[in-house]
């Protein structure tokens, strides 16, 4: 869990964590905003639970650096995602785990809800039973605090967040599904997005400015193939918010 200046969700995000009915993990919090409130605001979370360990960067990195960070500290054998202001139904971990165990997976990802600040459902999202690299390419249909890896994947240092302001997940799905990893859905809604009108994933002026370094820095394609894929992906976000 990356944090910075997400003081008002983050006892909300944890305590969705504590209630888990799967009990049996670590939660690692990266503190990114590195200031007396942030100092405050995580040594009382840690105090709730001794499996809660929070590490601070010695500068600013962002939400994805922060994520590569973590990947590196976690032991265990799955790695789940969970920004500071979303929610997970009390059984995501274990009908995830049970989920990709059964189908012997090393990444999935599930349906969610969108919910504003007040908690109130405003969108829905639906899994896709299974995503190719071309369908990701077009449209990232992937919340990142529904997504569950492998560990061992990581061994691979190639498969890490990106490094821009926002998309940085997106990144990464695609990274695993060019390099031919299963990216399977299921379809129940076990995770709450909140839609945050002040954090930098609603900057739509920045998701442009990604999305063209997604295609262009790391997917290698040419400036214009690059637009392309961008207008593509801006297309889909457009009908997205219009369902």
């Amino acid at each position: 869990m990356p944090y910075y200046k997400k003081s008002e969700f983050i006892d909300a995000s944890i305590n969705s964590i504590l209630k888990q009915s799967f009990q049996k993990f670590e939660v690692i919090i990266i503190d990114d905003e590195l200031s007396k409130n942030s100092f405050d605001v995580l040594s009382n979370i840690e105090k709730l639970d001794t499996r809660i360990k929070v590490f601070r960067n010695k500068k600013n990195l962002g939400a994805g650096q922060s994520r590569n960070n973590a990947i590196v500290l976690s032991k265990g054998e799955y790695i789940a995602f969970c920004d500071c202001d979303d929610l997970w139904k009390q059984n995501k971990l274990e009908k995830q785990i049970e989920f990709m165990k059964n189908s012997n997976l090393e990444f999935s990802f599930t349906s969610y809800e969108i919910v504003n600040n007040n908690n109130m459902r405003i969108g829905f999202r639906e899994a896709q039973k299974k995503l190719s690299f071309k369908q990701l390419r077009n449209s990232c249909d992937i919340g990142l605090s529904t997504v569950m890896i492998k560990k061992c994947i990581f061994d691979n240092e190639k498969f890490r967040f990106g490094r821009t302001k926002t998309k940085e997940d997106f990144i990464l799905w695609l990274i695993l599904a060019k390099n031919g990893i299963k990216i399977l859905g299921i379809k129940e809604c076990l995770t709450s997005w909140r839609k945050n009108s002040a954090s930098l994933s609603s900057s739509n002026f920045q998701k442009i400015i990604d999305g063209y370094k997604v295609y262009r820095n790391y997917l290698y394609y040419s400036r214009l193939k690059s637009l392309f894929f961008l207008i593509i992906l801006s297309l889909n976000f457009v009908l997205k918010k219009i369902k």
